[in-house]
């Protein structure tokens, strides 16, 4: 393929792939002839000496630059919605030009922290990469890649939105900030809270959407899921990746900029459990795929522990024990009440594999494991006495739930398990954060 400067995006891109090379040499200069000591101040700075010209000017290309990049994004968002590479790619080059500025900036105020230091060199070949990549892709792809959207604005920010799971990220907050609380043992300061919440809800929001993405198709084969962005045709497959990819980078940027690393490597490592472990491959190749899915549910509130704390310890693993066995029961009481529905889409579900008798069998059998698992903190001094009587009686409730779900059957009574499973680790989350301050 010809490499061409044809449309107007690809020379914009090649104009900021020159400012990007013309703000690193200039970089290097102010950093070999320090001149940053002679130019003091941010965002200008009014130079002491001739040197301090150099950072001036090193300053205005960062300017320039910034400027540069978000007419680029911009321009994808609006002309390039349904090119799979080119949007993409524009999305995550944006997010580490950004990321770099903010890791930059991070740097200055937390000088010791050597994970940044790390962050920030990856984030320079990363960029290069993508920079390099976006140049190329978009000098050969010569067809109009325009795609007017088929809705008004404020429904697309709502069908982004649902791309996000809204429902699924409220409750993985409920168990983030959980954890966040019995780390401190207190109630968390405000900025605390808000960075571990932001950065939680992002990841979650952004692996929702790759779910969405590598789920389009199959979800056009289900009724539950057939209104969905992507499998309804409102948001294109490159916009729902685009926008999956870019959640997820900013939300590891924001942990580790403003939490811990620590924090901002396990989910990273959720978002990678979910989306590649699950997603693409559990899912649709094993009956145990809840089972072992779970465990990308079950890495808030280590999260959240981890911002607390700067590690983990029994507490934080008891935690993520609460959510594993939670999910099975939870998602299979669903299963069971959509088995047709998965059942006409090929994934193989409990129900829909060895059969309902044996998947409300299993519900039971998980939830009595689940209410031992939730007794271990107060058996382990790692609770309270407050803790102990609620966990007791939650337990209990949820443990009739599950018996009628096996006694008795039926939808009616799979789905009222299924929305009191909700209910029941919001309650548990909620006994514990109040037994850690208590």
């Amino acid at each position: 393929m010809k490499f061409t400067l044809r449309s107007s995006f690809a020379r914009y891109v090649v104009t900021l792939f020159v400012s990007v090379i013309a703000l690193t040499v200039a970089g290097r200069i102010v950093t070999l002839s320090d001149a940053a000591q002679f130019c003091a101040g941010w965002p200008l700075c009014i130079p002491s000496a001739p040197v301090g010209w150099l950072k001036l000017a090193h300053l205005s290309l960062v300017g320039i630059a910034s400027v540069l990049m978000a007419l680029v994004f911009r321009k994808a968002w609006r002309e390039q919605r349904s090119h799979r590479l080119i949007l993409p790619l524009t999305t995550i080059l944006g997010v580490m030009f950004f990321g770099q500025a903010l890791v930059g900036a991070a740097l200055i105020t937390q000088s010791e922290a050597r994970h940044l230091f790390v962050l920030h060199r990856l984030t320079t070949i990363a960029l290069w990469i993508s920079l390099i990549l976006l140049v190329y892709a978009s000098g050969v792809s010569h067809e109009a890649e325009s795609v007017p959207p088929t809705t008004g604005k404020l429904q697309r920010a709502k069908d982004m939105f649902a791309l996000t799971k809204p429902l699924i990220v409220g409750l993985l907050l409920i168990t983030t900030y959980g954890g966040l609380v019995i780390g401190m043992k207190a109630i968390p300061s405000f900025s605390l809270t808000v960075w571990t919440l932001l950065g939680g809800a992002l990841a979650a929001g952004g692996s929702g959407a790759l779910n969405q993405y590598i789920d389009r198709e199959l979800d056009r084969r289900m009724q539950r899921t057939a209104k969905r962005p992507m499998a309804d045709g409102r948001l294109t497959d490159a916009e729902g990746l685009a926008f999956g990819l870019g959640m997820s980078l900013v939300s590891y940027y924001i942990l580790a900029c403003f939490v811990n690393d620590l924090a901002a490597l396990l989910s990273l490592a959720g978002i990678a459990y979910y989306v590649i472990l699950y997603s693409m491959w559990l899912k649709k190749a094993t009956v145990q795929n809840i089972v072992i899915g779970g465990g990308a549910g079950a890495i808030p509130p280590m999260v959240g522990y981890a911002a607390a704390t700067g590690h983990l310890d029994w507490t934080a693993w008891i935690l993520f024990a609460i959510i594993f066995m939670w999910t099975p029961p939870h998602f299979w009481a669903l299963a069971i009440v959509r088995m047709k529905d998965y059942e006409h889409a090929g994934v193989p579900m409990m129900p829909v594999v060895r059969g309902e008798m044996e998947t409300r069998r299993q519900i039971f059998v998980y939830t009595i494991e689940l209410v031992i698992v939730t007794l271990l903190l107060p058996i382990l001094n790692l609770a309270g006495s407050f803790y102990l009587v609620s966990s007791l009686v939650l337990g209990g409730a949820l443990l009739y739930a599950a018996w009628k779900v096996w006694r008795t059957g039926g939808n009616k009574v799979a789905w009222r398990m299924y929305k009191w499973s909700s209910s029941y680790l919001v309650f548990i989350f909620i006994a514990i954060m109040i037994d850690s301050v208590l």
